[in-house]
């Protein structure tokens, strides 16, 4: 859908923006939850509901659902670097996109120029997956960066500008129960139900107890232990950031040595302004081991957070990889069947 980035950021009122900063990390589960906020915000649930509607048909509101988390499911994920010849980036973009495991595949400002995630269900093997991919043409060179320790990830954009942190580690980090999860066939079955676009209606979650056999109770509570173990992230709403003026979205990647990297992480992660942080494979030309995610409305102002975050941290040797074209972002579905494959040609 075209849209003017800076027509959509302004067209929401200062309400808006505190509804979605709310539910953005903290969305009621109970049966109502669009009266939840009402109440909290002194406002009629069907404004509530009215608001939300307006947002996700301009496209500032992606998706309203739980956050699950593919490690947890039993899911293999890498982020996947790749070093594509110019006149073919579209064409290889556009079939990696094709493959249902790709959730988010962006152009970079940097040689290597095409990066995107890839995750496949236990009992696939990433590097097969990735193999498939390697035979288009116009790629140079490909590169695996799994993750090696995950210190942080979760999206939240700040809103109100009132509102927004000084750029310092002042989060605590989420303490979950380090317990063991085998998907059964019914927590399969729930978790297809509750990754699905949450409908802006009264009883939001009657549906998926109807489909499930259970009661929104239950619902709420499986979603809550889910949460308690770590299975889910959080059930939240997930905003298009270029539509609410996020367009400089900066992977900051450090070059951090070895004795340092746990503490450096840890400490990143910390920061409200970085939503994502991982240890990350280095390559003899890739020395860079950590990498951070930060979302701002411009590139000036990236860069000058990126160096409050250096000179707290004290790494110098970094680089800031901003994304200049979406090709695809989306979330994974999980425990459905896709099958893919490779078109001769970029589909219409």
């Amino acid at each position: 859908m075209p849209y003017h980035v800076d027509i959509l950021s302004q067209s929401i009122d200062a309400l808006d923006k505190e509804i979605l900063n709310e539910i953005q990390w903290t969305f009621p589960l109970v049966p109502r939850p669009f009266d939840a906020i009402a109440e909290k915000f002194s406002i009629s649930s069907s404004d509530v509901m009215a608001r939300l509607t307006a947002l996700k048909e301009v496209g500032i509101l992606r998706q309203l659902s739980a956050i699950f988390d593919t490690r947890r499911l039993g899911y293999t994920s890498s982020l996947v670097a790749m070093e594509v010849s110019h006149d073919k980036l579209e064409y290889v973009a556009s079939q990696i996109n094709r493959h249902p495991g790709v959730s988010h595949n962006y152009e970079r400002d940097h040689q290597f120029n095409l990066w995107f995630t890839l995750a496949v269900p236990p009992g696939s093997d990433l590097k097969t997956e990735v193999d498939k991919l390697s035979i288009l043409e116009g790629i140079k060179n490909i590169r695996m960066l799994p993750t090696i320790k995950l210190f942080k990830i979760g999206v939240k954009l700040e809103m109100v500008d009132e509102k927004k942190h000084t750029v310092s580690p002042s989060e605590k980090k989420k303490e979950i129960k380090n317990v063991e999860f085998i998907p059964t066939e019914y927590d399969k079955a729930f978790i297809r139900e509750l990754q699905k676009d949450l409908k802006i209606t009264d009883r939001p979650f009657l549906e998926a107890s109807k489909s499930l056999g259970i009661s929104e109770s239950d619902i709420f509570e499986k979603l809550k232990h889910y949460e308690n173990i770590g299975v889910m992230r959080r059930f939240a709403a997930i905003l298009r950031h270029r539509q609410v003026g996020f367009t400089a979205n900066g992977m900051i990647v450090w070059n951090v040595p070895e004795h340092k990297i746990s503490d450096v992480g840890e400490k990143l992660g910390s920061f409200p302004q970085v939503s994502h942080c991982y240890q990350r494979p280095t390559y003899p030309d890739w020395p860079y081991s950590v990498f951070s995610m930060i979302h701002c409305k411009t590139h000036n102002e990236a860069n000058l957070m990126a160096k409050e975050i250096q000179e707290q941290i004290h790494i110098d040797d970094y680089k800031i990889l901003f994304s200049s074209r979406e090709f695809k972002k989306t979330r994974v579905e999980y425990f459905v069947e896709n099958e893919f494959s490779l078109q001769d040609k970029i589909p219409a």
